[in-house]
């Protein structure tokens, strides 16, 4: 009996020893700074460690490198070392007796340290993780997910059963955190209700944005655009975080969210102000290519014109040092500037040589539109980038590369047209999308203009195959049944081809497919109708109705550009006043959810349908906002600015004109006066044709002016003046100075000058020629700007004679006497 209790007690001692020993371990595991001290620890105790040791050894070394800045790190240094490969190795063997969350932590540090995908450590871990897949907690879970989408398993049978799980248990999912990572992990295997919910969810918990950390932000960005959703009550929550977390953003972080902005065709001035201040500090400390790159793609296009400077200097300089990928940005980013400076351009060209061979077809695709677009000549660099594309078109067998390729072979200077294009063409064309055959189309079609094809052989298979082509798109579009698949296909498709062959049909089947307009795809559709320009009354009869019903589950920038659409058209839907005021309605109790120059341009939308606000334009007539506009113009692209400032103009006219009781001054004259001194002469060979014949007319050529500015710079085509009688009065007898007939004669005052007061019953005529432009798509209905130029001229006094295009060049007007007679009938008649 004495002996069994000694034994136990020596038991008992040695267990407790252990034990201590353990814990002892354990602490000096997690105490260790360097991953050295780590390795010597494991290679000292490498009997007595247990699951639970290694586990906490593995996190410990992925904590040590996350401390480190990128730049830093040495995760190579890890994986290669012996004792990591024992710490995998026992962790193999042991991960059975590990706990739940301890395998997850293990998977994501290996993950961390960059080990393969496919190691056996790493597929062990997840198979056990699998097992135990229902009992994980919800962090746990999210962990496990986010181990997944970095292995790239996206579309794994194990991503589905999360998914399964976390449709389950989401109504207890209380973290945004948690959420956000289970969201961008499942994106690629969840239904559309699925997907709402989720969205749903997110809203929700992004409610107090004071607390969301702004990577939870980002993740929710990066699902809406794996999904390809653009969800505006989402993104502008998103974007308020991030731009209440402005100041703890890194370039990498910046640089991912403008990716991700601009792949979902979401913009916000006030977040570029902010990146541009924050970066441009930056420029100086910029040393690492990928850094610098990064940074020159944000900060190049909204750059003030020395941080420009700087960064062309500094891209110069470090051109030796970049990659292919980093070459491919800057390209890019010149192409967005619209820059073309020759010595960075000779520096990329320079690097180019030495990455040629190792650029895929789409980025080799890429490189030679940026290059043609910046108009850099260069026959070698040229002569080397066609034949590479042969290469890859002799091998190509994917119809989406093969008409990229095409496409960007037409792009190259002095391209001779062979037959294996017209032949690898020929092969694809059965399997080609709309914008894919729009893209050969493009090709074919300007070889034929600039003579390129240079064999009557290869002529007549040109022929051939533009037929082939043609009836490839009409078979495509008969098939189509699915209205938002055939959107998406429409999407990236324009030009002549489209214009001259598919257009009607496509409309035609549209309209085929109008049940299918909801409004989830109400906009597309609209975006459609104002590309097309087609004035197609059941299709936008359908969006008005479509867009009244749902008013309140629109979002108001998507109302605007409805509006656009009908505005642009002139067309007024069968109930008009409740469908404006509907609108109106609805954009008015949301202005905040518009930046500064979408105010603007919805402004000039309703003002061209003739609708004018209060509350919008007391908002937009006021200096505190003008000066926040000025100061956010400045980050936008220059073909955004130069519209918004023109569009500003044209609201201002607009109210000056229809609502003086807003005491609106008229602040755009030197706008107006710089925009004119700066365009080209408009006094093209029809003017002057038909000022000839005026002269005749008239009796004279003082009594008509050519290209004339009215007060509030409307440019009218020819102006005269009747009296009462009809008879033309002369400009010399009335001190009117005759403008030069070679261009527009810009006046200091517009107001006074040439505005004489007219004898009693005396009245001033507009003469307009209106071309295609003014009129909808084979229509001859007045197209709203034009409609409202009409308007505005005729408060000014004017009586407005409108010669469309499709009149004035009928047959019936075919010869000078004709047209003179015309003339006459319109000057003197009573319309």
């Amino acid at each position: 009996m004495l002996c069994l209790r000694q034994v136990c007690l020596f038991t008992l001692r040695h267990y407790q020893a252990r034990t201590l020993s353990s814990d002892l371990l354990l602490s000096q595991i997690n105490s260790c700074t360097h991953e050295d001290e780590v390795f010597s620890l494991v290679g000292r105790n490498k009997a007595r460690l247990s699951e639970k040791h290694v586990g906490i050894a593995l996190n410990v070394l992925w904590q040590l490198q996350k401390r480190r800045p990128l730049l830093l790190r040495t995760s190579d240094y890890i994986r290669n070392h012996s004792q990591f490969l024992a710490l995998c190795i026992l962790a193999e063997n042991k991960v059975e007796h590990m706990e739940d969350e301890a395998i997850v932590d293990t998977l994501y540090s290996i993950l961390r340290l960059n080990v393969e995908d496919h190691d056996s450590l790493a597929e062990v871990l997840v198979t056990e993780a699998w097992k135990r897949l229902e009992r994980l907690s919800l962090p746990a879970l999210s962990k496990f997910a986010l181990c997944l989408y970095k292995q790239r398993r996206h579309c794994s049978p194990i991503t589905g059963k999360v998914a399964h799980i976390v449709d389950m248990k989401l109504d207890s999912i209380q973290d945004i955190r948690i959420l956000s990572v289970l969201m961008i992990s499942i994106s690629d295997v969840i239904s559309q209700s699925f997907r709402d919910r989720l969205l749903q969810k997110a809203e929700q918990l992004l409610e107090d944005k004071h607390e969301v950390h702004f990577n939870y932000a980002k993740r929710i960005l990066q699902f809406l655009q794996s999904t390809k959703l653009r969800y505006h009550p989402l993104l502008e929550k998103c974007n308020e975080i991030l731009l209440r977390s402005a100041s703890h953003l890194d370039i990498y972080s910046i640089s991912l969210i403008f990716g991700l902005y601009e792949q979902l065709g979401f913009d916000n001035a006030e977040f570029r102000l902010v990146a541009k201040q924050l970066l441009s500090e930056t420029v100086d400390d910029c040393y690492d290519p990928e850094t610098f790159a990064k940074l020159f793609s944000i900060l190049g296009p909204m750059a003030s014109s020395n941080v420009r400077e700087r960064l062309l200097v500094t891209a110069a300089y470090m051109a030796e040092e970049f990659s292919g990928h980093q070459v491919l940005v800057i390209l890019k980013t010149m192409q967005k500037m619209k820059c073309r400076n020759s010595h960075l351009l000779k520096k990329m060209a320079s690097v180019l040589h030495k990455h040629l061979d190792s650029y895929h077809v789409l980025q080799l695709v890429k490189l030679t539109q940026y290059l043609v677009v910046l108009r850099f000549h260069n026959l070698e660099l040229f002569a080397k980038l066609k034949i590479l594309l042969f290469r890859f078109l002799k091998s190509s067998v994917i119809p989406a590369d093969t008409a990229a390729i095409i496409r960007v072979l037409a792009m190259l200077p002095s391209f001779q047209v062979e037959e294996i294009i017209i032949n690898k063409a020929a092969a694809v064309l059965p399997q080609c999308r709309l914008h894919h055959l729009n893209s050969i189309a493009t090709a074919l079609v300007k070889w034929s203009h600039y003579d390129q094809l240079h064999w009557q052989n290869n002529s007549e298979l040109c022929a051939k195959l533009l037929q082939k082509l043609n009836d490839c798109g009409f078979q495509r579009l008969q098939k189509a049944n699915n209205l938002n698949l055939l959107l998406e296909e429409l999407t990236h498709v324009n030009g002549e081809w489209f214009e001259e062959v598919i257009n009607e049909e496509t409309v035609a089947m549209c309209q085929r497919l109008i049940d299918q307009i909801t409004r989830a795809n109400v906009l597309q559709v609209s975006f459609f109708l104002v590309k097309t320009n087609h004035r197609c009354t059941p299709l936008l009869d359908r969006i008005a109705s479509v867009a009244v019903e749902n008013i309140h589950k629109i979002h108001p920038l998507e109302i605007c550009f409805i509006l656009h659409l009908f505005s642009a058209l002139n067309y007024d839907p069968p109930a008009n006043e409740e469908f404006f005021e509907s609108c109106i309605q609805h954009l008015t109790s949301n202005l905040s959810c518009f930046e500064t120059h979408h105010l603007v341009l919805l402004g000039h939308v309703l003002a061209v349908a003739g609708y004018f606000p209060p509350v919008l334009i007391k908002k937009i007539f006021n200096l505190a906002f003008l000066s926040k506009l000025d100061s956010q113009l400045e980050v936008l692209s220059d073909t955004l600015k130069q519209r918004v400032h023109s569009h500003l103009m044209k609201l201002n006219r607009a109210v000056c004109l229809e609502c003086p009781e807003f005491y609106i001054p008229w602040f755009h004259e030197r706008y107006c006066q710089r925009v004119f001194r700066n365009s080209s002469s408009r006094v093209n060979p029809l003017r002057q044709h038909v000022h000839r014949m005026l002269t005749e007319i008239l009796g004279g050529s003082n009594y008509a002016r050519i290209s004339v500015l009215t007060p509030y710079y409307y440019e009218i085509d020819f102006e005269c003046i009747l009296d009462e009688n009809k008879k033309p009065l002369s400009y010399m007898a009335q001190n009117i100075p005759l403008d030069d007939a070679e261009g527009v004669h810009l006046r200091h005052d517009i107001k006074e000058d040439g505005r004489k007061v007219l004898p009693p019953g005396a009245q001033r005529i507009a003469l307009e020629f209106l071309d295609s432009k003014a009129f909808s798509k084979d229509s001859r209905h007045l197209k709203g700007e034009p409609a409202v130029k009409k308007r505005h001229l005729e408060m000014l006094g004017y009586r407005v004679v409108q010669i469309p295009h499709f009149e004035w060049n009928s047959m019936a007007l075919s010869t000078k006497g004709e047209q003179v007679e015309y003339l006459k009938k319109h000057l003197y008649g009573t319309q």
